[in-house]
């Protein structure tokens, strides 16, 4: 039981960088957190390039010690440069699922045809930064500029900001109020507007 029992915390020591980068990475990020045994599996991929990471580290460490005394590798080194390496890598990844940078390159070489972003919900809103009008229950429509927006299309809320009701063609101003949040699972449909606004100032 005793051996049981170590070989246990041996391992939870040797995931605990992949954990690190992956809490790292859906800290920063919109994917929804995935089910324990994903977890794991995650975790051990982030272990296996956090120990790239920290052996490349190590091999540095040990040549710079042969020119200097006092740089030293041992254990307390490789527990400071394994955390820090993972909360780098979560980091790392983190930015590049937020902005498509590799995904767009791949999709130029027609390797894929996948974003980075979690859904074509969450890519949207990040990509038409514009004025928007949310179609509501019972035929309402509300028109303003979009502050926060949910990740998923049925949980969470949106945040307008100079929000108004529109009613046929005329646009009726919600004065008085700073904010208006929004229920995302009354919104029906989303019409992104066209940035005449930076038309009129070009």
């Amino acid at each position: 039981m005793e051996n049981f029992t170590n070989d246990f915390i041996a391992l939870l020591q040797y995931l605990l960088p992949g954990f690190i980068a992956a809490w790292v990475f859906y800290s920063f990020t919109s994917f929804p957190k995935p089910s324990q045994f994903e977890r794991v599996v995650q975790a051990l991929i982030f272990t296996i390039f956090v120990q790239a990471l920290v052996y490349i580290i190590k091999k540095v460490y040990l040549l710079m010690s042969t020119k200097w005394a006092t740089v030293v590798w041992n254990t307390n080194s490789e527990v400071i440069w394994s955390i820090s390496s993972a909360i780098l890598l979560g980091i790392l990844f983190s930015y590049f699922a937020n902005n498509d940078k590799i995904h767009k390159k791949l999709r130029d070489w027609k390797i894929t045809r996948e974003t980075s972003y979690p859904s074509e919900w969450f890519g949207a809103f990040l990509q038409n930064v514009t004025y928007v009008v949310l179609h509501l229950d019972g035929e309402r429509r509300l028109y303003g500029w979009i502050k926060e927006w949910p990740s998923e299309p049925e949980k969470g809320h949106f945040v307008l900001v100079q929000a108004s009701w529109l009613e046929d063609d005329n646009q009726l101003p919600i004065t008085g109020v700073d904010s208006i949040m929004v229920d995302a699972k009354e919104v029906k449909m989303v019409e992104f507007m066209e940035k005449s606004w930076e038309v009129e100032n070009g």
